[in-house]
């Protein structure tokens, strides 16, 4: 069975930057990302992979749910915004991957969160443009108010760090800003550690274009947290 494929795109299918095997094992269609952040941002260099059953040359990309590139290449490196996802004849059609130009977006790691981990939520304003007093919520309820900060770190995870977070802060001159919802889902230990592994690309691959005009690259330096963080145990 492929990946379910919501009208809306889903932080949560992201999260993890892949479709999880089915309970009867059969393999889906799945998308990674590099950065490893989602969602992942424009200004970024972002390179997408598709992995499923089939050979390479079967891949068919789709941008906004239409046919963007022919078959032939398994990583897009992607110059627009907007909802990617691949497809394997073999395994179907891959989640959605939003790849974000906003304001502000919070990204967590492309990863399967497991209880007991450290996990670091950012913050980032359009291009990294200078932003101040961010303040980070946990369903709604402020976590705190960092002046200089953009990073949240979550340590030891643990189940009630589930939730939905988000993020607001002063950008630049463009006033305050609010990022989207992001979905944090932090697994027990009976999660099957299996479910995280993944299957390198292949490096020798040259990854194909997107087709349109690219971008400038910005590098993003994050900023090192203080010892604020340690307060926030007490209000999850």
């Amino acid at each position: 069975m492929p990946c379910p494929h919501p009208a809306v795109p889903s932080p949560a299918l992201a999260l993890a930057g892949c479709c999880p095997l089915s309970p009867a094992g059969a393999q889906t269609t799945q998308l990674l990302v590099e950065p490893p952040w989602t969602p992942p941002v424009l200004w970024d260099q972002v390179t997408l992979t598709c992995q499923g059953s089939g050979s390479t040359r079967d891949t068919t990309w789709y941008k906004v749910w239409r046919r963007w590139w022919e078959q032939g290449r398994d990583r897009l490196i992607v110059t627009h915004s907007g909802t990617y996802e691949c497809d394997r004849p073999g395994s179907g059609l891959s989640p959605t991957m939003n790849v974000s130009n906003d304001w502000l977006v919070l990204q967590v790691p492309a990863q399967a969160l497991l209880e007991g981990d450290t996990v670091t939520l950012r913050c980032r304003s359009w291009r990294d443009t200078p932003i101040t007093l961010v303040s980070f919520y946990h369903e709604e309820e402020e976590l705190g108010v960092f002046p200089n900060g953009t990073q949240l770190s979550l340590s030891p995870l643990q189940l009630n760090h589930s939730g939905r977070y988000s993020c607001k802060g002063q950008v630049g001159s463009w006033g305050w800003q609010e990022s989207a919802l992001v979905t944090v889902t932090v697994h027990g230990e009976h999660y099957a550690r299996k479910h995280q592994e993944r299957t390198p690309p292949d490096p020798l691959a040259p990854p194909v274009e997107d087709p349109q005009e690219t971008y400038m690259k910005l590098q993003w330096q994050p900023w090192e947290p203080s010892d604020i963080y340690d307060n926030l145990h007490q209000k999850l």
